[in-house]
């Protein structure tokens, strides 16, 4: 049972970031191609590094070709659809976005901890499941990556990342690990954006 949540989840986290490329690729007025690339890349990047860094090959959308079809389809449809996206409520999309990435992050955590490595590695590699898609798709659209800015995006990453092996290591069984770390991760997300939270920027003007 939880084991199909997170599938499923998974596949949800998918179609939210697909459309976060779709919306780039429309404002920098790129075809059809373009559009797929940048839904794709941000994705699956994320999922793709993290495979090939562990040796988990071949990469999760390649043994599951159901994660491009479902990328595809998100691609077609919010490209016949994205005018009428003003009509949906402001808070959708980041909401949505935000619980991929505390998915995402999860994901790639207890991926690689099924690989016996260790908990520093499942952090990290959870945080770049979960943000270097995002990181790919600006940097092919010419634009700093949205997770290099102040914006607090992968510090909630790290966290879930953090809450996950811990929660793993004081002998919480999976299912809580998960619910644990996706509620810090979403938590701190959604706190982000409610209440304007940010870093603060390094910066050597005076």
């Amino acid at each position: 049972m939880l084991a199909q949540f997170v599938y499923f989840s998974d596949l949800l986290g998918c179609i939210v970031f697909a459309i976060s490329g779709v919306l780039v690729a429309g404002r920098l007025k790129m075809d059809p191609i373009g559009v797929v690339v940048l839904a794709s890349v941000t994705a699956i990047g994320g999922g793709t590094i993290r495979d090939m860094a562990i040796g988990a090959t071949p990469v999760f959308w390649i043994n599951d070709t159901t994660y491009l079809y479902v990328i595809f389809a998100t691609a077609l449809i919010s490209m016949l659809t994205a005018r009428k996206a003003h009509r949906l409520p402001s808070f959708l999309l980041p909401v949505l976005d935000a619980f991929g990435l505390a998915l995402f992050t999860v994901i790639g955590a207890e991926k690689v901890l099924s690989y016996e490595l260790p908990s520093v590695v499942a952090i990290v590699m959870g945080v770049i499941t979960g943000v270097a898609g995002g990181m790919i798709r600006d940097v092919l659209a010419g634009q700093i990556p949205f997770v290099l800015q102040k914006e607090i995006y992968a510090t909630a990453s790290i966290l879930g990342g953090v809450l996950y092996t811990v929660s793993l290591s004081l002998g919480l069984d999976d299912g809580w690990a998960l619910g644990i770390a996706m509620a810090g991760t979403l938590g701190l997300r959604l706190a982000a954006l409610r209440w304007h939270l940010s870093l603060p920027v390094f910066n050597l003007r005076r």
